[in-house]
């Protein structure tokens, strides 16, 4: 837990740590998840402290009126936050409301009955089928160092053929290697298998093979230069060599492969579940938008291709 100061007494801190623990053993939330809930209570207690005019206490969280967590609102909107940000905010302080409500210290739904800001839902961009291997395949001609352009073309395929997260694909063990699957590690330190189907079991096996390091079960296989773990950076400095190269949109990234990934599978019949297994999704509603996707898609090709369109 990040060292951060909160204006409250014994109590209220003591609950705000019971909360913050929660969150992380039971809800299994990443420590970056919960660092981010951390800081969103934190500038909330501040600004109610000051607000008040006096040290946050339980009673103070309980007798807080929705006039009071407006003005929060405001604050933090005159101070540039954006809508995303101030959503996850509202979320945090409801969460932490309701574990305060389960220990029966307060009863206070002023949150609850605050309406979040309405975000924008962005569609992902993905690449073409052909753009995606495409992109995979050049990296061959992009670096002169055989191992090195094994490497990188093992990681985009993992994005790509298995729908990884760049920091996903660069925390693989050899141990996590089986025969036709993987076992990955994401958010929230989450594991689920992936199939691996053949080309990105080669790209794999041909980087382990020209690899000029000893690559220990227990440790990362993906290696920088010096044998050190392997950046995300070096891999995104090479796909904007790859998009000036191929003339590919500023929106390709690594992630983009892994948009692709879930695109494509969907377009040819993929079923939703099975593609949020697959991605680590812990909810439906975050795989869903790739329906979005697939039917911007059909509106596009059918408004280029009908008559009367």
């Amino acid at each position: 837990m990040s060292d951060f100061a909160f204006s409250c007494d014994k109590a209220c801190n003591a609950q705000i740590v019971g909360w913050l623990n929660t969150l992380s053993s039971l809800r299994r939330l990443s420590s970056k998840s919960v660092e981010a809930y951390q800081r969103d209570l934190s500038q909330f207690i501040t600004f109610l402290s000051e607000h008040r005019g006096e040290l946050v206490t339980l009673k103070v969280l309980q007798d807080l009126r929705p006039l009071d967590a407006r003005a929060f609102m405001a604050m933090r909107r005159n101070k540039g936050i954006g809508t995303r940000s101030l959503a996850r905010q509202i979320s945090a302080l409801r969460n932490f409301f309701t574990h305060l409500q389960r220990q029966d210290l307060i009863s206070n739904q002023v949150f609850h009955l605050l309406k979040s800001p309405k975000i924008p839902r962005a569609l992902p961009k993905a690449l073409t089928p052909q753009e995606a291997l495409k992109t995979i395949s050049t990296t061959n001609d992009l670096e002169a160092t055989p191992w090195i352009a094994a490497r990188d073309m093992a990681v985009l395929s993992l994005c790509y053929g298995a729908g990884l997260r760049i920091a996903e694909a660069l925390s693989i063990r050899g141990a996590d290697l089986g025969t036709s699957s993987l076992r990955v590690t994401g958010k929230g330190g989450k594991t689920r298998l992936v199939p691996l189907i053949d080309n990105v079991q080669e790209c794999i096996q041909t980087y382990v093979k020209t690899s000029p390091f000893k690559l220990a079960s227990h440790e990362p296989i993906f290696r920088g230069v010096r044998g050190g773990v392997l950046s995300p950076r070096l891999i995104q400095k090479r796909m904007v060599q790859l998009r000036s190269a191929l003339g590919l949109p500023p929106s390709a990234s690594p992630h983009a492969l892994r948009h692709s990934f879930a695109t494509h599978l969907l377009g040819n019949g993929g079923d939703l579940r099975t593609i949020q297994e697959l991605l680590g999704h812990a909810s439906l509603s975050s795989t869903q938008i790739y329906t979005d996707i697939n039917s911007a898609h059909l509106l596009a090709e059918f408004q280029k291709a009908h008559p009367r369109a």
